[in-house]
């Protein structure tokens, strides 16, 4: 893979939108948009650790505020609280889907991990436009990535805990149903995923060092490793909607906050990612 960026210290939550990459970098408390070249800009700095994504209809950004468990929007420059998710969420909160309808999707970790809570489940958390909190789908495992399928019906959760990507029917007003496993495979802990044209996942596998395209059912297409590197998420951009940018460290937790070792690195693929 090749080097876009880096001299980072946590890059996740990478998405394409508006023909840029937009990521949070967790220990330097900030939100980025990129070119395609890694030209950055520095869009906003959440001091309660950015993690995911989402874009409004009104031109906002909703960000995840993950260690005081808030949605935050940014709108005109401006950062504003929409939800405070502190009641519903067992551990710091972390990855997130935004729907076309402006439906934001948000996992939390169920425990606090890195001050040595043992593993407890969790649920997905909804946060409606109009900023009412429900929860969603029960004993998630560390639920974390999210993506839409093609057909925008069906939203998929990485379960990294449990080596496991499942699948939910949108139902009315929301709420999730039909719970079912999309994929399930051994020595496997996805982390950030994201979907193509063909409905196959692409999945950062932290335990494989591998970024893998997976097929409904659990058969792999294709692998591709990232060495030493861990991978964390993944996306796919560009103006073909063929490069597919990985955030990659060399390991995890708050020590990373001096190393400034993480990068978004890319490589080329044969399906284009949903636009």
């Amino acid at each position: 893979m090749d080097v876009v960026i880096e001299g980072l210290s946590f890059p996740e939550a990478p998405r394409w939108h508006a023909g840029h990459l937009w990521f949070s970098d967790f220990y330097t408390h900030s939100v980025h948009r990129a070119d395609e070249s890694g030209r950055l800009t520095t869009l906003a700095e959440v001091t309660g650790r950015p993690s995911g994504l989402g874009f409004t209809a009104d031109g906002g950004v909703l960000i995840v505020s993950m260690l005081d468990k808030k949605l935050l929007k940014l709108l005109d420059g401006t950062l504003s609280e929409v939800a405070d998710l502190s009641g519903h969420a067992g551990g710091p909160c972390n990855d997130m889907f935004v729907t076309d309808d402006g439906r934001a999707y948000v996992g939390n970790f169920g425990f606090d991990r890195h001050n040595g809570e043992p593993p407890r489940l969790a649920r997905l958390i909804r946060v409606d436009p109009d900023g009412s909190v429900s929860q969603e789908a029960d004993e998630l495992s560390f639920p974390n990535g999210m993506a839409i399928t093609p057909d925008r019906r069906f939203l998929l959760v990485a379960e990294t805990y449990a080596g496991r990507i499942s699948s939910f029917r949108f139902g009315d007003g929301g709420r999730l149903a039909d719970r079912r496993s999309f994929a399930e495979l051994a020595d496997f802990e996805p982390d950030g995923i994201c979907v193509d044209v063909e409905g196959a996942v692409w999945a950062a596998d932290v335990k494989g060092h591998r970024v893998i395209r997976v097929l409904d059912g659990g058969r792999i297409d294709r692998t591709i490793s990232t060495g030493e590197r861990i991978p964390l998420a993944c996306v796919l951009g560009g103006q073909d909607l063929r490069t597919l940018f990985v955030c990659t460290n060399t390991g995890f937790g708050p020590k990373m906050a001096a190393k400034l070792d993480g990068k978004i690195e890319i490589v080329r693929v044969d399906v284009a990612g949903l636009a």
